[in-house]
C-alpha cells in the first residue's frame, strides 16, 4: 500500500500530458484554420536611373534652342544639366536644364519618384497610383473621362446629324466652331479670337492655348495627364509652362517645359510645347520599360 500514491501520481502525471498534447493539436488546428495575409507583391522598380542622364544630348538640342550655338564649356555645361537635391536617392531625383537664346529662354526639368508601400496589404503599384491620382485631381482632371476620345465621337455624331438633317445648315457653323475648340482645332480659332483681340498677331498666336487645355492621354505608361499653363492673367510676361505626369508601375514621373518669349509681344507656341513634352515623355516611358 505504501507504493499506491505513487502509481497514483504516476497516472496523474500520463493523463495531464495527454491533455497537453491535445491542446496543442487543438491550437494547431485553429491557427492553421485562420486566414493568413498574403503580402503585396512588390513594385517593379528597385533602383531610378541617373536623371540628368536620362534625356540624349540630341533631344536636348531640340528642346533648348540655342544651346548648340554656345561655346564648348558653355554648352557641355548647359547639357549638363542641374540635379535636384533630395534626400534619397533611392525614392526621388530630378534634374533641369536651361538655355538663354536671343529669341526665348526655355527650360526642362525630368523628375522621377519610387513609391514603395510600407504596408503589406497594399502594393507599390497601388500606393503609387494614389500619388499619381493626387498629381491628377491637384491639375484639376479626372481619369474618368478621357477628353479626346469623347469629342471626336460627339465631332462625328455631329457630322452624321448634319448629313441627316438639311434643315439645320443654319446652326451647323457654329456647333463646328464649339467642336472644333473642344477638339483642339487650330483653323477655325484664328477667325473668331481675331475679332475680340485688340491686336492680330497676339490674338492669332494665342489661339492654340485655348485650343490645346490639359487632358488625360492615353497610350502613356499605366495612366498619363497633361496639364497646360499659359501666363497668368494680367501677367506680362508670355510664361507658358507645359507638365506631363505618368505613371508606369511604382514609379512616376513628371516633366515640366516652359518658355518665356524675350519679347512681350511675343506668345509661346503651346502646340509645340505641348508635342515635344508629349515626346520626351514617351521615350522615358519607353526607356524605364527596357
Amino acid at each position: 500500500m505504501a507504493y499506491v500514491p505513487g502509481v497514483a501520481l504516476l497516472a496523474a502525471l500520463v493523463v495531464g500530458c495527454s491533455a497537453g498534447a491535445d491542446g496543442n493539436a487543438n491550437g494547431a488546428d485553429s491557427k492553421a484554420g485562420s486566414p493568413t495575409v498574403t503580402p503585396a507583391p512588390p513594385g517593379k522598380y528597385l533602383t531610378l536611373p541617373a536623371p540628368c542622364r536620362a534625356v540624349p544630348r540630341s533631344t536636348l538640342k531640340d528642346l533648348l534652342p540655342g544651346a548648340a550655338e554656345l561655346p564648348g564649356d558653355q554648352q557641355d555645361k548647359v547639357f549638363r544639366g542641374s540635379a535636384a537635391v533630395t534626400y534619397d536617392t533611392d525614392r526621388k531625383v530630378g534634374c533641369s536644364w536651361k538655355s538663354d537664346a536671343p529669341s526665348a529662354t526655355r527650360s526642362l526639368s525630368v523628375d522621377f519618384e519610387r513609391v514603395v508601400s510600407y504596408d503589406p496589404a497594399v502594393s507599390d503599384d497601388d500606393r503609387a497610383d494614389t500619388v499619381y491620382a493626387k498629381k491628377e485631381k491637384a491639375a484639376g482632371l479626372s481619369s474618368s473621362a478621357t477628353p479626346g476620345p469623347p469629342d471626336e465621337k460627339k465631332d462625328k455624331k455631329g457630322e452624321e446629324s448634319e448629313t441627316s438633317e438639311g434643315s439645320g445648315k443654319a446652326e451647323d457653323p457654329a456647333d463646328a466652331d464649339s467642336d472644333s475648340d473642344a477638339t483642339g482645332s487650330a483653323e477655325p480659332s484664328p477667325s473668331e479670337s481675331s475679332g475680340g483681340s485688340t491686336d492680330g498677331a497676339p490674338g492669332s498666336s494665342s489661339s492654340p492655348e485655348e485650343a490645346l487645355p490639359s487632358r488625360i492621354l492615353d497610350n502613356l505608361g499605366d495612366a498619363a495627364f497633361l496639364q497646360d499653363l499659359p501666363k497668368q492673367a494680367g501677367s506680362t510676361a508670355q510664361h507658358h509652362t507645359v507638365s506631363v505626369v505618368f505613371r508606369t508601375s511604382n514609379v512616376v514621373v513628371t516633366v515640366r517645359y516652359a518658355e518665356q518669349p524675350a519679347l512681350i509681344t511675343q506668345v509661346p507656341d503651346g502646340r509645340e510645347l505641348q508635342e515635344k513634352a508629349q515626346a520626351l515623355a514617351r521615350k522615358l516611358a519607353e526607356t524605364l520599360s527596357e
